[in-house]
């Protein structure tokens, strides 16, 4: 039997940093639960679906050592309906229960055996990186929306990291867009490259991150990663893939460009949209002088739209097309007031920037790929 004393909303906010995890593979019940360890004061709580595995450690009233399966779900569901107050848990291995004694009454959760839950691999690392959480959590956030959902493309189902000794670089792509994010403040003592799946990355900006106070770091090798901060770790597979040469799409003379405000781009786009295929969704841009024309139709329905804006362009005039869903999917997830789009030839990429540079660690550039403009 173990026994220990628990904050009820301490412990609610830890397990819901875990709770994505749990229950997630249904293939395997025992993965339906929370692994609780307890040792002096202390309780760890890990969460498994096989491919990830999550845990966090805090302080608690105890002086019991063991181990304990409890359900997640139910878990979670209970605990989000108590006000703060301790709540004292006493596991009964010979019951299988697990009862919770509040100040108004008790509830029983049956328990099984702990031995059958998966542990956490330790990986024989081939390198380790420092990365501040906050730098962290702005990589995930400006390329996983443009990580790609196509199974026959494993490579472009997650982030690709690149560490070298001069800079970090985090890129996504689904071949139709693409973010290439860099930091020149991360660095590593060696070249490295791998592949992140976007669930893990996920859950690490939804719990791990935002409960970091410093740096995280980062252990890998060849299959397998594991990110740590003081009191949560993160384990997982990565991708086991090549990532396309990404620098190779990125058209390097481009000496057309448009600089406009945002934000007043961002709703003429979703305006002329709606008038648009539904199978293209194509916005075309008509570029001349200082003037962007935006337009465009379904001829199948007769519908047409056509807006003009007023914009800071220096280059030939030129006339493109995007899809205005990956167009919108970018611009979207630009932080800055203003953008400038840098372009080529009609059939090559069109790339935005944001127009300043607020940070002068930091470095991205968004690729949207075009469509073939009819006369």
């Amino acid at each position: 039997m173990i026994k220990f004393i628990a904050s009820s909303t301490s412990l609610y906010k830890n397990l819901m940093a875990l709770n994505d995890v749990a229950g997630s593979n249904s293939s395997q019940p025992i993965l339906e639960n929370f692994l609780f360890e307890l040792s002096t004061n202390q309780l760890k709580v890990t969460a498994s679906d096989l491919q990830t595995t999550i845990s966090t450690t805090f302080e608690v009233e105890t002086d019991s050592e063991g181990e304990a399966a409890i359900p997640a779900a139910l878990l979670v569901d209970s605990l989000k309906d108590f006000p703060e107050q301790p709540l004292t848990f006493i596991i009964d291995y010979e019951k299988k229960s697990c009862e919770i004694i509040s100040e108004t009454g008790t509830y029983n959760l049956a328990v099984v055996n702990p031995d059958e839950f998966p542990r956490a691999v330790d990986i024989d690392a081939q390198g380790t990186t420092v990365i501040p959480a906050d730098v962290l959590a702005l990589a995930i956030k400006n390329t996983l929306f443009a990580v790609g959902n196509d199974d026959l493309r494993p490579a472009m189902s997650g982030v690709f990291f690149q560490l070298t000794p001069e800079n970090a670089t985090f890129v996504a792509t689904d071949a139709h867009k693409l973010v290439r994010y860099r930091r020149t403040d991360v660095t590593s003592d060696d070249v490295a490259e791998f592949i992140m799946a976007k669930k893990p990355l996920s859950i690490l900006a939804k719990s791990l991150l935002p409960n970091a106070e410093d740096d995280i770091t980062i252990e890998y090798n060849s299959q397998n990663a594991i990110f740590k901060s003081e009191r949560m770790k993160l384990v997982c597979r990565l991708v086991d893939a090549k990532y396309p040469n990404y620098d190779a799409v990125i058209p390097k003379e481009n000496p057309n460009h448009l600089l406009i405000r945002r934000a007043t781009l961002l709703d003429a786009v979703r305006r002329v949209a709606k008038f648009a295929s539904k199978s293209a969704n194509q916005v075309r841009f008509d570029i001349a002088g200082n003037e962007l024309v935006l337009s465009a139709q379904d001829t199948d329905f007769g519908n047409q739209a056509r807006e003009t804006l007023r914009c800071d362009y220096d280059g030939d005039d030129m006339t493109i097309g995007f899809n205005s869903r990956y167009f919108l999917e970018l611009i979207n997830h630009l932080d800055a007031e203003d953008m400038r789009l840098e372009m080529s030839e009609p059939n090559r990429a069109g790339i935005v920037f944001p127009a300043e540079i607020v940070d002068k660690n930091e470095d991205l550039l968004m690729l949207v790929m075009p469509i073939m403009v009819g006369s």
